[in-house]
Protein backbone atom coordinates (compact mmCIF):
# COMPACT_ATOMS: atom_id res chain seq x y z
CA UNK A 1 0.00 0.00 0.00
CA UNK A 2 1.46 3.17 -1.08
CA UNK A 3 2.26 6.02 1.67
CA UNK A 4 0.59 8.97 0.79
CA UNK A 5 1.21 12.64 2.77
CA UNK A 6 -1.67 14.63 3.66
CA UNK A 7 -0.19 17.39 0.82
CA UNK A 8 -0.67 14.89 -1.75
CA UNK A 9 -3.56 13.83 -0.54
CA UNK A 10 -5.34 16.74 -0.96
CA UNK A 11 -3.03 17.94 -4.42
CA UNK A 12 -3.21 14.86 -6.40
CA UNK A 13 -5.38 15.56 -9.47
CA UNK A 14 -6.96 13.35 -11.26
CA UNK A 15 -4.85 11.66 -13.66
CA UNK A 16 -6.67 10.84 -16.74
CA UNK A 17 -3.92 10.82 -19.47
CA UNK A 18 -6.13 12.10 -22.26
CA UNK A 19 -4.81 15.97 -23.06
CA UNK A 20 -8.23 16.88 -24.45
CA UNK A 21 -9.81 15.80 -21.21
CA UNK A 22 -7.35 17.88 -19.14
CA UNK A 23 -7.41 20.61 -21.54
CA UNK A 24 -11.18 21.11 -21.11
CA UNK A 25 -10.69 20.46 -17.37
CA UNK A 26 -8.55 22.74 -17.03
CA UNK A 27 -10.56 25.72 -19.14
CA UNK A 28 -13.91 24.86 -17.02
CA UNK A 29 -11.63 25.58 -13.75
CA UNK A 30 -10.66 28.53 -15.13
CA UNK A 31 -13.93 29.83 -16.48
CA UNK A 32 -15.89 29.08 -13.57
CA UNK A 33 -13.33 30.04 -11.02
CA UNK A 34 -13.49 33.97 -12.62
CA UNK A 35 -16.42 34.21 -13.35
CA UNK A 36 -17.61 33.40 -9.20
CA UNK A 37 -14.78 36.35 -8.33
CA UNK A 38 -17.63 38.83 -8.99
CA UNK A 39 -20.13 36.96 -6.59
CA UNK A 40 -18.09 37.72 -3.74
CA UNK A 41 -17.42 41.66 -4.73
CA UNK A 42 -21.51 41.74 -5.06
CA UNK A 43 -21.80 40.45 -1.34
CA UNK A 44 -18.76 42.92 -0.41
CA UNK A 45 -20.28 45.93 -2.04
CA UNK A 46 -23.06 46.35 0.04
CA UNK A 47 -22.61 43.55 2.98
CA UNK A 48 -25.79 44.83 5.70
CA UNK A 49 -28.32 44.35 2.87
CA UNK A 50 -26.95 40.78 1.60
CA UNK A 51 -27.14 39.44 5.44
CA UNK A 52 -30.24 40.86 5.42
CA UNK A 53 -31.79 39.33 2.67
CA UNK A 54 -30.11 36.06 2.18
CA UNK A 55 -28.55 35.31 5.46
CA UNK A 56 -30.84 36.28 8.28
CA UNK A 57 -33.97 35.08 5.57
CA UNK A 58 -32.62 31.62 5.81
CA UNK A 59 -31.97 32.19 9.90
CA UNK A 60 -28.44 32.00 10.19
CA UNK A 61 -27.22 33.59 13.88
CA UNK A 62 -24.93 35.86 13.17
CA UNK A 63 -25.78 37.45 9.56
CA UNK A 64 -23.07 39.92 8.89
CA UNK A 65 -20.69 37.21 10.02
CA UNK A 66 -21.49 34.62 7.74
CA UNK A 67 -22.06 37.16 4.65
CA UNK A 68 -18.09 37.88 5.47
CA UNK A 69 -17.41 34.72 5.45
CA UNK A 70 -19.45 33.41 2.25
CA UNK A 71 -17.60 37.03 0.64
CA UNK A 72 -14.13 36.16 1.55
CA UNK A 73 -14.90 32.28 0.40
CA UNK A 74 -15.80 33.55 -3.23
CA UNK A 75 -13.06 35.84 -3.31
CA UNK A 76 -10.69 33.95 -1.78
CA UNK A 77 -11.51 30.06 -3.57
CA UNK A 78 -12.29 31.37 -6.81
CA UNK A 79 -9.01 32.68 -7.83
CA UNK A 80 -7.69 29.13 -6.37
CA UNK A 81 -9.82 27.45 -7.64
CA UNK A 82 -9.11 29.01 -11.45
CA UNK A 83 -5.23 29.22 -10.56
CA UNK A 84 -5.32 25.70 -9.74
CA UNK A 85 -4.08 26.02 -6.24
CA UNK A 86 -5.53 24.14 -3.29
CA UNK A 87 -8.42 22.99 -5.51
CA UNK A 88 -9.84 20.67 -3.64
CA UNK A 89 -10.65 22.80 -0.17
CA UNK A 90 -11.21 26.40 -2.40
CA UNK A 91 -13.78 23.46 -4.48
CA UNK A 92 -15.19 22.46 -0.87
CA UNK A 93 -15.91 25.91 0.22
CA UNK A 94 -17.44 27.27 -2.81
CA UNK A 95 -19.53 24.10 -2.97
CA UNK A 96 -20.38 25.03 0.45
CA UNK A 97 -21.71 28.80 -0.15
CA UNK A 98 -23.28 27.25 -3.35
CA UNK A 99 -25.92 24.78 -1.03
CA UNK A 100 -26.53 27.39 1.34
CA UNK A 101 -27.98 29.47 -1.71
CA UNK A 102 -29.71 26.97 -3.21
CA UNK A 103 -31.05 26.22 0.29
CA UNK A 104 -32.20 29.90 0.33
CA UNK A 105 -33.66 29.80 -2.96
CA UNK A 106 -36.06 26.80 -2.05
CA UNK A 107 -36.84 28.75 1.42
CA UNK A 108 -37.59 31.65 -0.89
CA UNK A 109 -39.47 30.78 -4.02
CA UNK A 110 -39.76 26.53 -3.35
CA UNK A 111 -38.50 23.95 -5.93
CA UNK A 112 -38.34 26.69 -8.93
CA UNK A 113 -35.73 26.05 -11.30
CA UNK A 114 -34.78 29.70 -12.93
CA UNK A 115 -33.98 30.50 -8.98
CA UNK A 116 -31.75 27.28 -8.23
CA UNK A 117 -30.28 26.85 -11.99
CA UNK A 118 -27.16 29.01 -11.56
CA UNK A 119 -26.34 28.06 -8.30
CA UNK A 120 -26.72 24.17 -8.54
CA UNK A 121 -24.54 24.50 -11.69
CA UNK A 122 -21.88 26.23 -9.48
CA UNK A 123 -22.52 23.78 -6.82
CA UNK A 124 -22.20 20.44 -9.55
CA UNK A 125 -18.85 22.30 -11.06
CA UNK A 126 -16.95 22.46 -7.64
CA UNK A 127 -18.04 19.29 -6.31
CA UNK A 128 -16.69 17.84 -9.44
CA UNK A 129 -13.38 19.72 -8.51
CA UNK A 130 -13.49 18.83 -4.98
CA UNK A 131 -13.84 14.98 -6.10
CA UNK A 132 -11.43 15.34 -8.70
CA UNK A 133 -8.45 18.04 -7.76
CA UNK A 134 -7.51 20.86 -10.12
CA UNK A 135 -5.96 18.21 -13.41
CA UNK A 136 -2.95 17.97 -14.54
CA UNK A 137 -2.74 21.52 -15.96
CA UNK A 138 -2.76 23.05 -12.45
CA UNK A 139 -0.51 24.25 -10.04
CA UNK A 140 -1.60 21.34 -7.33
CA UNK A 141 -0.13 18.89 -9.87
CA UNK A 142 3.13 20.97 -9.80
CA UNK A 143 2.98 21.10 -6.25
CA UNK A 144 2.45 17.34 -5.83
CA UNK A 145 5.45 16.29 -8.25
CA UNK A 146 7.39 18.71 -6.03
CA UNK A 147 6.60 17.21 -3.19
CA UNK A 148 6.53 13.67 -3.95
CA UNK A 149 8.33 12.32 -7.20
CA UNK A 150 6.51 9.45 -7.11
CA UNK A 151 2.66 11.04 -6.45
CA UNK A 152 2.37 11.11 -10.81
CA UNK A 153 2.79 8.13 -12.70
CA UNK A 154 5.11 8.45 -15.72
CA UNK A 155 2.52 8.06 -18.14
CA UNK A 156 0.94 11.66 -16.19
CA UNK A 157 4.19 13.54 -16.13
CA UNK A 158 4.40 12.62 -20.18
CA UNK A 159 0.67 14.57 -20.50
CA UNK A 160 1.72 17.40 -18.21
CA UNK A 161 4.41 17.71 -21.34
CA UNK A 162 2.32 17.50 -23.73
CA UNK A 163 1.39 21.02 -24.38
CA UNK A 164 4.94 21.30 -25.30
CA UNK A 165 4.77 19.32 -28.25
CA UNK A 166 1.54 20.10 -29.31
CA UNK A 167 2.64 23.70 -29.36
CA UNK A 168 5.57 22.38 -31.50
CA UNK A 169 3.87 20.15 -33.35
CA UNK A 170 1.44 23.26 -34.63
CA UNK A 171 4.48 25.39 -35.26
CA UNK A 172 6.32 22.76 -37.54
CA UNK A 173 3.11 21.21 -38.97
CA UNK A 174 5.76 19.49 -41.45
CA UNK A 175 7.74 18.22 -39.15
CA UNK A 176 11.06 19.58 -40.22
CA UNK A 177 13.38 19.92 -37.70
CA UNK A 178 14.41 23.58 -37.66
Amino acid sequence: MPNFSLPALVLKPNVNPNFWSQSSWALLRAVVGIMMIHNGLDKLSNIESFAQAYVQVIGLPFPIFFSYVAAFTELIGAPLLALGLLTRPAALGLFSTMCVAMYHHILVAGFSIPYLELSAVYAACFLGFAVNGAGLFSTDALIVNWLDASALSAQAKRIMRLEKSYADASANPEGVSV
